[in-house]
């Protein structure tokens, strides 16, 4: 039976009930609430422990593309002309890792049979803002420039991100569509996207307590990641409020209810559909942010996985 939670006024899915009863039994502490250093840690353990399980692949590998690693998980047994999905991971921009979305790479690259590039961006307060954007667009440029290094021949490419990676796909499928010589970027999909920076929408005010993804990490996340003064509704960083490009490849956005995004997401979607992009738009009632990165205890986040597997493999051409 699915019940009306008190902090957000909103359903929790009985699916996810357990999980979230176990993070407010154990304190219940948003992240934001943590050092720095050990709020990394938790959320490395978190991800492990509520993660999709990893898939076994023919072959999963670590490359060094200068300041940064990516992540390669190749479920062929043979090589050849290939579409391949680029993933951009969550996590404020200042935690998260190849780690904590092996599980759900893995599911990827096993459920639309294509490779799955996963990039391990530099992270704030280290490396602060354009650092992330910055190794995410020398990544989509080495995914088709460096074959001899990487071994693939790709053909196109699905961008893929989680939150805040949701954020960096999005700004790369923008970017790419007002250049003179696009890359064959062939769709996108934004998973719970951070897109809007100012953080105006309604639902900041109704997401403040009670999970672990409230409306004050958002703001931790981005005095983090962005260095004092900038202007938070540049297009790289707010690309909710920037003007769409007509070209963009099409696109799945996601969003949850119990999150702080969720008015953004779904204001980005219609946006999308107002610049002629075509748009598959899925909101998610009783379901927290963190979905995908608890898929292995939520079933909805995993059957939810398989639909944004079709999209890619419906979108790509073999």
């Amino acid at each position: 039976m699915t019940q009306t939670d008190q902090f957000s006024g909103r359903p929790i899915a009985p699916d996810a009930a357990e999980v979230l009863q176990k993070f407010r039994v154990s304190g219940g502490r948003p992240f934001h609430s943590y050092p720095l250093e050990q709020v990394r840690e938790l959320y490395e353990r978190n991800c492990a422990a509520n993660g999709l399980s990893g898939d076994l692949l023919p072959s999963a590998t670590e490359f060094s593309v200068g300041h940064f690693k990516v992540g390669i998980y190749d479920p062929r047994t043979t090589g050849g002309r290939t579409p391949a999905v680029l993933f951009l991971h969550g996590g404020g921009w200042v935690m998260g890792s190849l780690s904590t979305h092996d599980g759900l790479c893995r599911r990827l690259a096993s459920l639309t049979t294509m490779p799955v590039i996963a990039v391990d961006y530099r992270l704030a307060p280290e490396h602060p803002y354009p650092a992330a954007i910055d190794d995410s667009r020398v990544a989509l440029q080495w995914l088709f420039d460096a074959g001899n290094e990487h071994g693939l021949d790709v053909t196109e490419a699905v961008l893929v991100g989680d939150s805040a990676g949701g954020q960096l796909a999005a700004v790369l499928a923008n970017e790419n569509a007002n250049t003179t010589k696009p890359l064959p970027i062939v769709g996108q999909v934004l998973m719970y996207p951070m897109l809007d920076l100012t953080m105006s929408s309604p639902s900041y005010k109704r997401v403040t307590d009670g999970f672990p993804l409230v409306a004050d990490t958002i703001a931790w996340f981005a005095d983090n990641y962005l260095p004092e003064g900038i202007d938070r509704s540049a297009p790289d960083i707010s690309p909710a409020l920037a003007q769409l490009p007509a070209g963009l490849p099409p696109t799945y956005v996601i969003t949850v209810d119990n999150d702080p995004l969720v008015d953004e997401g779904a204001n980005y979607a219609a946006a999308l559909a107002q610049a002629g992009t075509e748009v598959q738009y899925q909101h998610l009632p009783g379901y927290a942010h963190g979905l995908f990165t608890s898929a292995g205890r939520i079933p909805r986040g995993e059957q939810t996985v398989d639909h944004v597997a079709a999209f890619i493999r419906d979108r790509t051409i073999y």
